[in-house]
């Protein structure tokens, strides 16, 4: 058995700027061992600790899909010491991957021709990127029904994966819906409102085969939560994950608790019925 504590060895492959203001990059790893890569076998929706020697370590939700073979992928936010070390490393350079952690989407349930209607906001729109990849996968697409995506950030140029979210855009077996909180581009063409806002204007209303997945700012899930129980979505149907919680990945340190939960190893992923049984921290 693995030692939980033991990060794979990895390269970086290559990094791509994630938004105008220099604060996020998207950074592909590849493994130094074939048999690592298989070992890292993972779901939609799961984290990884990405490991510094020296640094330190943080939880970053896996931002490729398992349908991308080959390399791994992390969107990262520069906010602090491991992070803006990991910003100033360039391709080619040595460092850690453990995991792969905590649960994931309810890929089993969702695959049975199961509407789904994704929610994202921020940088925190990963693991909903490495949904989409998988759901949108020749091997995938028919196991499900409609796809819903409603995506948004403060500005334009804050928004993840631009030129995935537009070729998205263009296919007629997703339904996505952009916005931004405020812009003066006039060439702006999309929606323009807090998340709150779009999804009460665009998502599906809901029926026993819709379900809602939603991943952002805690401040976006409190006031997009009321909108979805508005639409109709039992408890059960709106799917949360909570990665901002997520600390040491193997729910050892304590410091994810809510009441009785340990989000790195009970979560992150949690249904609003799961939540409503612990305290109001989330």
């Amino acid at each position: 058995m693995k030692n939980p504590y033991m990060p794979y060895p990895v390269r970086i492959d290559d990094i791509q700027i994630a938004t105008e203001d220099r604060s996020l990059k998207t950074f592909k790893f590849v493994f130094l061992n074939k048999e690592d890569e298989e070992k890292f076998s993972y779901h939609a929706g799961q984290f990884a600790e990405l490991s510094i020697p020296g640094k330190g370590e943080i939880p970053i939700g896996i931002a490729s899909s398992p349908t991308e073979k080959g390399f791994v992928k992390f969107t990262v936010f520069k906010t602090g010491v491991v992070t803006s070390y990991l910003h100033d490393m360039k391709a080619g350079d040595i460092m850690g991957i453990r995991g792969p952690l905590g649960n994931w989407y309810p890929w089993e349930m969702l695959e049975k021709g199961k509407n789904i209607v994704i929610i994202g906001g921020g940088f925190a729109f990963t693991t909903l990127r490495s949904s989409i990849i998988y759901m949108l996968d020749p091997a995938n697409r028919s196991k499900f029904g409609n796809i819903d995506v409603i995506y948004g950030s403060r500005s334009p140029g804050m928004l993840l994966y631009q030129n995935e979210l537009f070729e998205w855009e263009k296919r007629d077996d997703i339904n996505m819906n952009i916005t931004v909180d405020g812009t003066d581009d006039p060439d702006w063409k999309y929606n323009v409102g807090f998340v709150p806002t779009i999804v009460e204007e665009k998502a599906p209303k809901a029926d026993p085969d819709t379900y809602a997945i939603i991943c952002g700012p805690p401040i976006m899930i409190k006031f997009t939560q009321p909108v979805l129980e508005k639409l109709g979505y039992r408890d059960d149907q709106i799917i949360m994950s909570l990665e901002n919680r997520m600390k040491c990945g193997i729910g050892m340190c304590g410091r994810c608790n809510i009441g009785k939960e340990l989000v790195c190893r009970d979560g992150p992923v949690f249904t609003l019925e799961q939540l409503n049984m612990t305290p109001k921290e989330y």
